[in-house]
């Protein structure tokens, strides 16, 4: 069974930065568009950031500009830099397919506060 594991979340003030991996136990994640997702508390999980095989990405319009995917097909990894955080960004993130194919990962919590 697949397994994703999230890290680099953290607490951090307004205004700065962190960078979160996703490791993946497969190798079906170089043929995989990849996602990561958040969930704050009392909201529905959502995608943030998308990224094909062909390194095609897009972003939801709250994190345009701001956050930055990228993947590493060599170590069945991705990424998501993100600068300029706000506390509305506040929520645990997941990494998966970009249709949320395989099985969430226990994510990692990212806290913006000051």
């Amino acid at each position: 069974q697949v397994q994703l594991v999230e890290s680099g979340g953290g607490l951090v003030q307004p205004g700065g930065s962190l960078r979160l991996s996703c490791a993946a136990s497969t190798n079906a994640f170089v043929i995989s568009a990849m996602g990561w997702y958040r969930q704050a508390p009392g909201k529905l999980r959502e995608l943030v950031a998308s990224i094909t095989t062909g390194g095609t990405t897009n972003y939801a319009g709250s994190v345009k500009g701001r956050f930055t995917i990228s993947r590493d097909n060599a170590k069945n990894t991705l990424y998501l830099q993100m600068n300029n955080l706000k506390p509305e960004d506040t929520a645990v993130y997941y990494c998966n397919t970009a249709r949320s194919l395989w099985p969430w990962g226990q994510g990692t919590q990212v806290t913006v506060s000051s």
